[in-house]
């Protein structure tokens, strides 16, 4: 099927070949330059094909086809030779460049056999020498063979390295990695990573570079101590080889990094990111590298016990750790036996056994802010049960006992009774203990029922609570339990009560009114049950009743549903004391200080928090005290101390650790220290009780909470500056199988791609951040319900398309963006956008683009009119002020100086003179000095650009912002000088 319209003339024929060369390597391009190649034949001069065939050498070349090219490059090594003149300059020198490239691809295939490889380099030695070339590139790649090989190795490096560097020679990227593997050969850590030390510090680079580098040097890094240079080299090395068939062999060094360093779980996570690897790579010695990096990571795996968790490996079947790796080792093996029988040597055996055999550098290091164990990498894994902190019994009819027993009493190990009960109730063989203190099947059941029901309703799974409680009342019923059978019931008027209506949009109080509607029939149910009910029973009714109205308050936040909450806590703090409901006493307790917070009065709320943990601490219930700590946090952190804050929800957090973590809200307070330690300046331990918080919740069924954690903790690193970590994180989160089968809130995946698409223009990846934009902007066109939210995003990419040079569809984004702001104005970045794309525009394209981009700067100027006829203010500056600056400058790109110092003083008249206190003596400093350099430079009138800077300078002294005068002072000197 062909992928683009069959070029007409030659033209046609290179604008398509330009367009193929914009593609990234990868079967869509290799298949356009496999047809242009058909394409080019018809054409009777040879001068189109060698562009074509030279773009499809180079479409199998980094596209891991080492078989084809050098078929390719025959024909165009006959064409060179037959019609030399069709080969310009440049032209020639690439023919010359490329027989490296078939060096290299002849290598790469075992059955290619020494003889011929050989046989290749004293054909590219003679080529060199008729055409007068120095022999530098030749010795280097017969260096690569005898490494290669194994042979020889240190007398080829010394033949190639002591040579002059000549035009053919390899990139000094290339070269630097060349000699720092010798070194590393050798097992000289530090003398390689010298040697790499001007590639991994960026100042060489290349294609592959430093990526591959990058791959090589982490395991040095970490025998040198050099461990945080690692960790970021290995984010950044990544990333720029993933998926890649071309850098098959580094993703699988980064597979050997993470088994390396006890990050066997994101190994595995990378490896599914990079399934297609297998299918891919067409290059023998770069399967090899990649399948013996994979590997050392599932050899990792299964070592520490996993080798029946899922693995991504070869299509079209389903792979554990431990069948993948048979797999993996056997076709590894064969390919180390096939080059080694080629090369006659066992070098590749060798190599693979060294890095199979290497111990773990470290126990952990922390790669990225998701930090997950093998335990956690299971599909659907509930987290693994905290171990009771009282003896669970082994008999059935006792664990039955104590698993009501625990539950009257409100204790987190009843969870773990009952989990057990489940099992053991679930399984084929089960027989129920014929026992009158354990009661029938059905009153098992339906307590089994009641438990799944409070678990399903403590992850706002309503609906699903609240027929679980109606299922297990029936149960009941059955089992002749008219107590538990009403509590039951109760228990299902709450959950109900916050069911979303159908169109999921509850009109306002409609939520407030089902909540009472709740609390009138917990009140007459309890009138009507009363007299059946146990102490402990009346007690949760009790509990019931007065969380529907809290609930209530914190709905409508009314005065008058004040009071109501506290007499129903009074009645159930008078009823649990009276009776000795120890739980259900502090319960009450607890909401009462609620109550008083959400009513504002905060300090006594503190108060009675504060009553309340010193009787916790002598009393107990102990598994109450995280929650009440929690409490006082989030308190103090609304009276603004949040050091004392910190304190409380650190205990919190030390005293949770002996509880389950749902019934500590363990997530919940790894939310709030997180605030708190924000609060406090500390972003990377905020960072850290995040990603902790999203996990929790993840493991424990709430998705859509950690999901918009996850997003919060990705927003904070990318305002920290950690671009790394925060694509890292996100990278990780939208590979979630639910994310990535689109069973999450599109809403909520598309924030999440923003912020990684905005921390890929942060990471300067422009490329793939333009592409995310694009295609968010895309999605988003079609949210009829929030086109403020689509005008965000198109603005956002229109300014990306600019940066990369597409004017053009830039224009489209715009136009976009301005259709969105119509239905949902958004002034302060629409005009921001359109200022921006206008200056991009001018400044690479000078005069030829003043019409367009001054059309852009009247599209602002129209979103200002609008922001000043709205009453709306800038939070920054002042869009008519920055507007009259833009004009200035996109003048000035297009040689208009007079148009353009207009404007610039028109923005200074606008700006006014920076007076004390003032914020914006940085901006209006900056337009004194564009207007000066137009007028000075340009104009050619230093006298009044001179008398501009002087009494600018003189005002800033004035102001104590010596800072904003040095560029002022600087220009003032140069016109000066020059005058």
């Amino acid at each position: 099927m062909p992928t683009a319209p069959h070029p007409r003339n030659t033209d046609e024929l290179y604008r398509a070949l330009q367009e193929n060369d914009r593609r990234p390597y990868g079967r869509t391009r290799t298949v356009t330059a496999e047809e242009l190649v058909e394409a080019a034949e018809q054409f009777a001069e040879a001068r189109p094909l060698v562009h074509a065939l030279l773009e499809l050498q180079e479409a199998y070349t980094y596209g891991s086809e080492p078989r084809k090219s050098p078929v390719v490059f025959a024909r165009l090594l006959t064409l060179f030779d037959e019609q030399p003149d069709e080969f310009d300059e440049r032209m020639r020198h690439t023919v010359f460049w490329r027989f490296k490239w078939v060096a290299n691809a002849l290598l790469a295939l075992p059955e290619i056999p020494l003889a011929s490889l050989r046989q290749w380099l004293t054909e590219m030695r003679d080529r060199y020498e008729k055409a007068g070339l120095e022999l530098q590139p030749y010795y280097g790649q017969a260096h690569r063979l005898a490494a290669h090989v194994g042979e020889d190795a240190d007398l080829a490096f010394e033949l190639w390295a002591g040579r002059r560097r000549t035009r053919l020679s390899d990139c000094e990227a290339c070269e630097i990695c060349e000699r720092a593997l010798h070194h590393l050969a050798a097992d000289d850590d530090e003398r390689a990573l010298r040697a790499w030390e001007p590639v991994l510090a960026g100042k060489e680079s290349c294609q592959e570079e430093p990526a591959r580098t990058v791959s090589y040097a982490l395991l040095p890094m970490l025998r040198t101590g050099r461990t945080d240079q690692a960790r970021e080299m290995h984010l950044t090395g990544y990333r720029a080889c993933r998926r890649n068939p071309s850098m098959s062999g580094e993703v699988g060094r980064h597979l050997e990094f993470c088994a390396l360093t006890g990050n066997e779980a994101r190994g595995l996570e990378l490896l599914a990111e990079n399934r297609n690897l297998f299918d891919d790579v067409d290059s023998p010695l770069d399967q090899l590298a990649f399948l013996t990096g994979v590997e050392v990571l599932l050899q990792r795996v299964e070592h520490l016990g996993h080798g029946e968790l899922p693995a991504a490996g070869y299509p079209g079947r389903t792979w554990t750790v431990a069948g993948l790796r048979a797999e993996v080792r056997r076709r590894a093996d064969d390919l180390a036996a096939r080059f080694d029988a080629r090369n006659g040597t066992t070098a590749h055996a060798d190599r693979r056994a060294a890095r199979l055999e290497r111990a773990p550098l470290l126990d952990t290091l922390q790669l990225t802010l998701r930090t997950r164990g093998l335990d956690e990498v299971a599909p659907a894994a509930p987290p693994a049960p905290r171990p009771a902190t009282t003896a669970v019994p082994e008999s059935l009819p006792e664990l039955i006992v104590r698993a009501r027993e625990l539950d009257e009493r409100g204790h987190p190990d009843a969870t773990v009774c009952w989990a057990r009960l489940r099992t053991r109730v679930a399984d084929p063989g089960y027989v129920h203990p014929d026992d009158p203190a354990v009661g029938p099947l059905a009153r098992l059941r339906a307590d089994l029922l009641a438990d799944e029901a409070a678990r399903v309703g403590d992850k706002e799974d309503f609906d699903g609570a609240a027929a679980l409680w109606q299922e297990a009342a029936s149960r009941y019923d059955e089992a002749g339990e008219p107590g538990h059978a009403a509590l039951a019931r109760a228990c299902a008027l709450l959950p109900a009560s916050e069911i979303p209506t159908p169109d999921g949009d509850q009109e306002a109080g409609a939520k407030a009114a089902a909540l009472t509607a709740a609390h009138r029939a917990l009140v007459r149910l309890h009138e009507e049950e009363a007299a059946g009910l146990a102490p402990y029973q009346e007690a949760r009714l009790l509990r019931l009743r007065a969380s529907a109205l809290g609930l209530r308050l914190q709905e409508t936040r009314n005065e008058e549903d004040i009071a109501p909450v506290l007499a129903e806590v009074d009645l159930l703090l008078d009823f649990a004391t009276r009776h000795g409901i120890a739980g259900q006493a502090s319960g009450a307790r607890l909401l009462r200080a609620t109550t008083h917070a959400l009513s504002g009065d905060l300090d006594t709320a503190v108060e009675q928090t504060d009553a309340l943990v010193a009787r916790l601490r002598e009393d107990g219930p102990a598994w109450h005290l995280p929650r009440t700590l929690g409490l006082r946090g989030r308190l103090r952190l609304g009276l603004k101390d949040a050091q004392a804050a910190h304190a409380d929800l650190t205990e919190g957090l030390r005293l949770a650790a002996d509880w389950p973590s749902d019934s500590s809200d363990t997530a919940r307070l790894y939310t709030d220290l997180a605030q708190a330690c924000m609060r406090l300046d500390r972003p990377g331990e905020a960072l850290r009780h995040l990603t902790r918080s999203a996990e929790l919740a993840l493991r424990h069924g709430s998705r859509t909470e950690a999901f918009c954690t996850y997003g919060t903790a990705a927003q904070i690193s990318l305002e920290l500056g950690r671009v790394e970590d925060c694509i890292a994180l996100l990278d990780s989160v939208l590979a979630e199988p639910d994310v990535a089968a689109g069973e999450v809130d599109d809403r909520l995946v598309a924030q999440l791609r923003l912020y990684r698409a905005r921390a890929l223009h942060a990471g300067e990846d422009l490329k793939a951040a333009t592409a995310e934009f694009a295609a968010l902007a895309a999605e988003s066109a079609g949210w009829d319900d929030d086109p403020g939210s689509h005008g965000l995003i198109a603005a956002e990419t229109a300014v990306l398309l600019a940066e990369s040079g597409e004017f053009g569809r830039a224009r489209e984004a715009v136009d976009q963006a301005l259709a969105a702001h119509a239905l949902a104005p958004n002034h302060e970045q629409l005009s921001s956008s359109l200022r921006e794309i206008a200056r991009l525009q001018a400044q690479r394209h000078g005069a030829e683009a003043l019409a367009d981009a001054r059309a852009l700067l009247d599209d602002a100027g129209k979103v200002a009119d609008e922001a000043r006829d709205a009453g709306y203010e800038a939070r920054d500056r002042s869009l008519d002020s920055a507007l009259a600056y833009e004009h200035g400058r996109v003048n000035a790109y297009a040689g208009e100086y007079g148009t353009a110092l207009a404007a610039l003083e028109r923005a200074l008249g606008l700006l006014g003179e920076p007076g004390p206190g003032d914020g914006h003596a940085g901006e209006w400093a900056e337009c004194v000095r564009l207007a000066s350099v137009v007028e000075g430079l340009y104009l050619e009138r230093p006298a009044p650009a001179l008398a501009r800077l002087d009494a600018a300078v003189d005002r800033l002294t004035a102001l104590g912002r010596t800072e904003e005068t040095e560029s002022l002072t600087s220009l003032a000197a140069q016109l000066r000088d020059e005058g």
